[in-house]
């Protein structure tokens, strides 16, 4: 999927630092090819311009952006090898930062608050930023999904490389399916969160597949230098962590992780089952959204990605919306209704991926709606049951729908598999990609 997305400004240099994965900035402010003050300088000036029109901020933060990227350069040069070293990124909301210190500890530089729902709506599949309602920068009469939206549209304008989410019921994957990005939601309990319901983990947002792998190794504690080509970790990190070169000199960076691991899966012959659905059984798709997840997932199976199989007994999940909204309404406990659901969908969960390791669906059952609303549809169908069951899950582009909008494959896999789901959605990269 070579396509760009319709925003302003857009600048068509491969060195310039913002359209650098975050490996690859990383990489040269280590070697000192780069500074991290002109990296973050240029995304603050590439913001400037863009988010008049897009409005993916609510605040940007440049004195202190510069300010601290400084402080990363005088951290490089003081011998510090820093995994993440002068990557500018997003952070969901005013309160972002709260869940970003291994990111910041690691290098990266918070440039601002991206946007997410504003007051006087119930639905959180937009945005409000700082010049009014995000525009989804494929369509600028659509929304970008929610909540994280914001992140979702920097990232796929190319003003940051990666940004913070949250995702409840599908807040990362929904605006990333809809914006062509990356969105990562890490399993239940792998990371640390606040919800008291336990609904909502943190998530994040990329243009490559090995940015997002980086992400995971930093939250998760398994961060290294060593290269992009590092494992991707999967144990649950502790969370307690707080947190001269030009703009046109020519970057020589390592090879992508998603390259790696492209690579791994294809050199060793082990290609992971998976298992396709539609509709997790209760749901109905656009047909539109479905051909096009459809047809990426067959081509991944093609290019020896993963290998589609059929389980015994067809997936059949209970629609998860009553037991999900019976625990986000305030003041209310678990029901006999949330524990029927749950008992019954974490069963035909496990009983799945005891025979599969992959399951597949379209991320959202609609294309992306006008700033108007959602109207009737839950663009949370086929997301949120794995807010329910704790699974991780992540949202890779699949291609484009009729109206010229993204769309999203989702991959799931079982508990504590966040690795596979990196290494496929890299080795996916390679045969669906560059996105």
């Amino acid at each position: 999927m070579t396509r760009t997305p319709d925003h302003p400004d857009a600048d068509p240099s491969p060195a310039a630092p913002t359209s650098l994965s975050a490996e690859e900035i990383a990489s040269a402010v280590r070697s000192r090819t780069l500074r991290a003050v002109d990296v973050v300088a240029e995304a603050l000036d590439r913001i400037e311009r863009a988010d008049p029109v897009l409005s993916a901020f609510i605040e940007v933060w440049a004195e202190d952006a510069l300010r601290r990227a400084g402080e990363v350069d005088a951290r490089v040069e003081a011998g510090e090898r820093l995994p993440l070293a002068g990557v500018p990124i997003g952070v969901k909301g005013r309160r972002g930062l709260g869940t970003a210190g291994p990111l910041l500890e690691a290098g990266c530089v918070a440039v601002g608050a991206t946007s997410v729902p504003g007051p006087g709506t119930v639905w959180q599949t937009w945005g409000l930023g700082r010049h009014g309602p995000t525009v989804n920068p494929w369509r600028h009469d659509r929304t970008p999904g929610g909540s994280s939206a914001g992140s979702a549209v920097a990232v796929a304008a190319g003003l940051v490389p990666l940004a913070t989410g949250n995702d409840g019921a599908g807040s990362v994957r929904i605006p990333a399916a809809w914006c062509g990005v990356v969105g990562l939601k890490v399993g239940n309990g792998r990371l640390p969160s606040s919800d008291r319901t336990g609904l909502m983990v943190p998530g994040v947002l990329t243009r490559r597949v090995g940015d997002a792998a980086a992400y995971w190794r930093v939250m998760s504690g398994n961060a290294t230098t060593a290269g992009p080509g590092a494992g991707s970790g999967s144990r649950t990190g502790s969370g307690s962590r707080t947190g001269s070169g030009s703009m046109s000199a020519s970057v020589t960076a390592s090879a992508s992780a998603s390259a790696s691991i492209s690579t791994s899966i294809s050199t060793s012959g082990d290609r992971p089952t998976a298992v396709w659905s539609p509709d997790l059984g209760f749901d109905s798709p656009d047909p539109d959204v479905v051909a096009v997840a459809h047809t990426a997932a067959l081509r991944l199976a093609e290019a020896g990605a993963l290998r589609l199989t059929r389980p015994r007994t067809p997936l059949r999940l209970h629609d998860p919306a009553p037991a999900w909204l019976a625990l986000r309404t305030p003041g209310a406990g678990p029901t006999p209704d949330v524990h029927r659901i749950r008992a019954a969908n974490d069963s035909r969960l496990a009983a799945l991926f005891s025979g599969t390791r992959l399951l597949l669906t379209p991320t959202a059952p609609t294309p992306p709606h006008g700033h108007e609303g959602p109207g009737e549809r839950y663009s949370t169908a086929l997301t949120w049951a794995f807010n329910l069951s704790g699974h991780p899950a992540i949202s890779i582009p699949a291609g484009f729908g009729p109206d010229g909008c993204p769309v999203g494959l989702q991959l799931v896999a079982a508990h504590g598999e966040e690795a596979l789901l990196l290494e496929v959605a890299g080795a996916a990269e390679g045969h669906l990609g560059p996105w």
